[in-house]
């Protein structure tokens, strides 16, 4: 008959210490530092690039289109019901 082997609380403490030591290699190996640092690269150039098309690119689209609100008013009406394309493309 196998006895039944019960974990005792310093066998859970040194298997999470063992965990903790683990994640603790991984994370320092340069490769997670390497992606957190991309990672906020890439957010700040979305950024950018969001205020690029928001403030410049779009209101000179605006000032091209005919219309008081330029891209803007653009939308489609159907069933009584309004498709706003213009705000889609803006974004876009």
């Amino acid at each position: 008959m196998d006895p039944v082997k019960h974990s005792t609380p310093l066998d859970v403490g040194k298997k999470a210490f063992s965990l903790f030591e683990e994640f603790k290699n991984f994370a320092f190996k340069g490769n997670v530092i390497d992606l957190a640092v991309g990672v906020i690269i890439g957010a700040a150039f979305g950024k950018i690039i969001d205020s690029l098309v928001k403030n410049l690119i779009m209101p000179l689209i605006g000032v091209i289109t005919p219309g008081k609100q330029g891209y803007l008013g653009w939308k489609w009406v159907i069933n009584g019901k309004e498709i706003p394309y213009g705000l889609f493309l803006g974004e876009i």
